[in-house]
This record gives structure tokens, sequence and C-alpha cells, in this order.
């Protein structure tokens, strides 16, 4: 499953999962455009990793509710590796409150960023992927958008979302011989996770068959094989990486 010259751009990509799928992706010879908004640091040491094993890299700022700056962002690219083959989805908050509790802005927030940055990144770059030979879309969702999660409506209703989103942008993309694709994680060991108390994830733990949490790489090696030209039969699909939670 080579990536060896293909162009794949991942937002959100300075930290946690996305950080691991740029790594993944660029150690397997990708060229990779490092997406981050405010990390500008984690961004550029994400990059020297790639770099250092071999990969090519740049970062990119660029906050995936600002139309503008998506454009920009993606100009950069073309500059450096030129069109992008593949774009992965992967920015997104969480802002969580009990329903009753949450504000619209709260609810707002979180849909701007996981939907309209979707929105935003896929239409900016639908040229890119639509042209591309075996061009791919990847879409991080989530285990929540599937199953919920209490206090998460905001963010369990944009998830889910995603899945509609993919769905019909698969339909769309195969007219032009490209793919779209949706990864719904389960709890995987990044930083936010493992912030979380001790007891909450023993809970956590307990519920998922495997009896662990995700490692990034788990997600990341999924996405590498929705990245590669050997998953060009597979489009619309959801696909959970989650330990077996929903069994």
């Amino acid at each position: 499953m080579s990536m060896d010259g293909r162009t794949c751009v991942i937002t959100g990509s300075a930290r946690g999962i996305g950080r691991g799928i740029a790594e993944y992706l660029g150690a397997e010879g990708a060229n990779v455009v490092v997406n981050y908004r405010s990390s500008e640091g984690d961004a550029y040491d994400a990059v020297e990793t790639i770099e250092a094993a071999g990969g090519e890299a740049i970062a990119a700022q660029a906050d995936v509710t600002d139309r503008e700056g998506v454009e920009a962002m993606r100009d950069h690219c073309h500059e450096t590796f030129g069109p992008a083959d593949v774009l992965v989805n992967n920015a997104g908050i969480t802002a969580d409150t009990q329903f009753t509790e949450m504000t619209r802005e709260e609810w707002d927030r979180v849909m701007d960023v996981n939907l309209g940055g979707t929105f935003n990144c896929t239409q900016v770059f639908y040229d890119d992927i639509w042209n591309a030979d075996e061009g791919r879309l990847i879409n991080i969702s989530s285990v929540v958008g599937k199953q919920g999660n209490f206090g998460q409506a905001n963010y369990a209703a944009a998830k889910s979302g995603m899945f509609g989103f993919t769905r019909t942008i698969a339909l769309e993309l195969a007219q032009g011989g490209s793919t779209a694709n949706c990864v719904a994680p389960g709890f995987t060991r990044t930083d936010m996770v493992e912030a979380v108390p001790d007891k909450v994830l023993d809970r956590i733990v307990a519920g998922v068959p495997l009896a662990r949490l995700a490692e990034v790489e788990d997600i990341a090696a999924v996405v590498r094989f929705l990245a590669s030209e050997d998953s060009s039969y597979v489009t619309g699909e959801v696909i959970d990486v989650n330990g077996g939670m929903d069994l």
C-alpha cells in the first residue's frame, strides 16, 4: 500500500489522531500537509518528525471554519506539492455539557468546526480529489456519532452528520472515479483522553471487548488503507475502529 508521491492534506494534524495519521502517511512516502489552527510549535515538530523518517511535509496554518484560510492552505499545498490526492478531514472540537445546560454558542461552535470545517475543506479541495488518479476523501468521525454520549449532544450530532455527508459525497465523487469514506474511532490514547480521571478510563475500557484503548496507530493504519490505491473499490463506508464497542 505504497503512498509514494501521493499528496495528503490532514486537517487538525498538529496533535492527537491527526498527527498520528500525518506521521504514518509520511513514513509511507506521502507528501504531507500538516494543518494547524494555533499549535504552531506542534505542527512544525510533526513536520520535522516526518522529514526525519524520510518523508516530505509542510505546515499550513488555517482555521477550517475560515474559507479564505482554507483556500490559502490549498494554494500553499499546490505551490509545494501540486494538487492533493487525499484529504483527511480530522479537525474537530468538543464543548461538553448536559443538553439542558448547553448554550446555543456551544452548539454552533462544535457544529461549525466539525461539520462546517468538513464542508469548507471538502469543497475547497474537491476539484483536486475529483481530478486525482485515485482521489480519496476520508472523514474522521467518532463512535460517539453512532452511540451518543452523555453531555455530548452537539459533538454526537456533528459526528453522526459526517456519516450522511460521506455517503452523499461518495455518490458524487464516484462519477470521477474517486472515493469517500469515513472512519469512526473509539476512545483513543491521546493527550486529551489520558487527561480523563483513571476511574472514568477504567469504565471506558471495561466497555471495550478488546479491553484496551485504541492507539493512534490503530486509526492511522485504517486511514492509510483508505488513502491508498488498494481501497479503490471501497466507497461510502463508515469503518468502525473501536475494539468491538458496538458488538
